[in-house]
């Protein structure tokens, strides 16, 4: 006995009109199965022909999707391919004592590379090598002492003999002094570029002819303040230094089989950002500031700074310094290994897309966040 008649009518592409009409009767029992199968297969054509309808009324944006989900498969798979023989393969890490350098040691020892970690103390040479494997080698590199560079370079030449040497991980560094520009003395600059820029070119070009011999890496830890200059001091420059100079050693490197990346992170806790020395030495450069300086800044600038610098670092720094430490070990290890890392979603989503738009933008959040002089014109 039949019930009523229903229309359903779904919406559809221009020019193409879908209309399905089911009729509900009271079925028995024995008929059922038939009869829901047919409903299924009325409503599969329909829906097939609207999606077809679709598709032919949009078919240059279709295309354009379809190719550019094909290149995104495409590269995620590239992307995965590994190279082999780790266990053969010895790689360089500075700046072990802590931090990065510290975690990446022990990450690539566990997958079996031969990693040679230098440390800059005797401190952290020792309890590096206490939590390692015995094939982990820790020893002690000053990378601002070009005869320290060479001793290390002696040392890594005979461990590695004719392999030479795969991997350069240049990741020692430092940030203080930084605040102001009009805070700072030449030595000021020097002491971070001594190490985060002069440094790293040092110690690549004394390490280079190791590493053309095994075709290796040089993987060159720069930040997003090497795109944004956010604050004065020595740190900014030497990291937008860090990649002009990867840049250049790339190309001219890839003749020669050695792949350079860059390693872009965000804000993160490691000693580079610890708020105690970030104040202590914000304190010394305010205090031998002549008064006539600090009149035109103002009596409360300095503590309104300070806060300002805590409340950044606490909001913007991940404790996850692993997010760096897996980009690193995917430039050595990955067959096809990136040009650039951008670490941490804060770098992904906000500080590199952040340093393609105009400046007034990035000038507008810096004066945001920081505190106006008192003297301000």
């Amino acid at each position: 006995m039949t019930l009523q008649t229903c229309y359903i009518t779904s919406p559809s592409a221009p020019g193409f009109d879908v209309e399905s009409t089911f009729q509900l009767i009271y079925i028995p029992r024995g008929e059922a199965a038939e009869t829901s199968k047919a409903v299924t297969m009325v409503f599969t054509d329909s829906l097939a022909a609207y999606l077809a309808g679709v598709i032919l009324s949009h078919l240059a944006l279709t295309c354009v999707f379809l190719l550019a989900t094909l290149a995104a498969v495409r590269w995620y798979i590239r992307d995965s391919y590994k190279v082999d023989g780790f266990s053969q393969k010895h790689v360089l890490i500075t700046g072990c004592d802590s931090g990065f350098g510290n975690l990446l040691a022990k990450q690539l020892d566990r997958k079996g590379f031969q990693v040679m970690a230098a440390c800059l103390t005797e401190k952290g040479a020792a309890d590096l090598a206490a939590a390692a494997s015995p094939r982990l080698k820790a020893f002690l590199l000053d990378v601002t002492d070009s005869a320290s560079i060479r001793k290390a370079v002696e040392s890594v030449s005979r461990e590695v003999g004719e392999r030479g040497l795969w991997g350069l991980v240049n990741n020692a560094g430092r940030s203080t002094p930084i605040g102001p520009t009009e805070w700072m003395k030449l030595e000021d600059f020097t002491k971070v570029l001594d190490v985060n820029l002069l440094g790293v070119i040092d110690v690549t070009l004394q390490f280079l002819p190791l590493l053309k011999k095994a075709r290796g890496r040089v993987v060159n830890v720069a930040s997003i303040l090497g795109r944004l200059s956010l604050t004065g001091g020595g740190y900014c420059l030497s990291k937008w230094g860090v990649e002009a100079f990867s840049d250049s050693l790339r190309r001219d490197m890839q003749n020669f089989g050695i792949n350079v990346s860059i390693i872009e992170p965000g804000f993160f806790k490691t000693n580079v950002t610890r708020i105690d020395l970030i104040d202590a030495n914000l304190r010394r450069l305010w205090s031998r500031l002549p008064q006539d300086v600090k009149d035109s800044y103002g009596a409360t600038y300095f503590d309104e700074y300070v806060k300002a610098q805590t409340f950044s670092m606490g909001l913007l720094c991940s404790p996850d310094i692993s997010k760096v430490t897996r980009c690193m070990e995917h430039a050595l290890t990955a067959r096809f290994p990136r040009t650039r890392y951008a670490a941490g979603w804060d770098a992904k989503l906000f500080w590199i897309p952040l340093s393609y738009l105009p400046s007034f933008i990035a000038d507008f959040i810096v004066n945001v966040i920081l505190p106006s002089p008192k003297q301000k014109m």
